[in-house]
C-alpha cells in the first residue's frame, strides 16, 4: 500500500506531528482537520463563524488541489463546532462549497478546538 504525504504552502502548515493530508494507494486522500489559519501569516483569523468556515473550506480546497483532487470529489466530512448554535450559519457557507454532489457528513459539538477557534473540518476525497 502506497502512502503519499501531501504538503502545500497554500494552506496552513501543521502545528504538530501530523501532515496536511495523506493519499492512500493513489485513490483516496484523507485531510487533517483544518481551522481558520491564514496560510500566508500562519495566524488564526479572528472571524465570525461564517468567516472561519469559509477560510477552513478554502484551506481544504488548497490541500485537495495539492493532492490532485477537488471539493467535488469529497465523499465524507466531519465538522467540529465549538457551539452547535452556530450550525445554521456554518451550514450556509458549507453549502456554497459542498452542495453539489454533497458528501456524507457528521457534525459534532466539542468542548474546545485548537487555538480556541469556532470550527474545524476534515474530509476524505477520491483522487482524480
Amino acid at each position: 500500500m502506497a502512502k503519499v504525504i501531501v504538503k502545500t504552502e497554500n494552506a496552513p502548515a501543521p502545528i504538530g506531528p501530523y501532515n496536511q493530508a495523506i493519499i492512500a494507494s493513489g485513490k483516496m486522500i484523507f485531510t487533517s482537520g483544518q481551522i481558520c489559519i491564514d496560510p500566508e501569516t500562519n495566524q488564526v483569523m479572528a472571524l465570525d463563524i461564517k468567516g472561519q468556515t469559509r477560510l477552513v473550506l478554502e484551506n481544504l480546497k488548497a490541500i485537495l488541489a495539492a493532492g490532485g483532487t477537488s471539493l467535488q470529489n469529497v465523499i465524507k466530512t466531519t465538522v467540529f463546532l465549538k457551539n452547535m448554535s452556530d450550525f445554521t450559519a456554518m451550514n450556509e457557507v458549507y453549502a456554497e462549497y459542498l452542495s453539489e454532489n454533497a458528501p456524507a457528513r457528521s457534525t459534532v459539538e466539542v468542548a474546545r478546538l485548537p487555538k480556541d477557534v469556532l470550527v474545524e473540518i476534515d474530509c476524505i476525497a477520491l483522487v482524480d
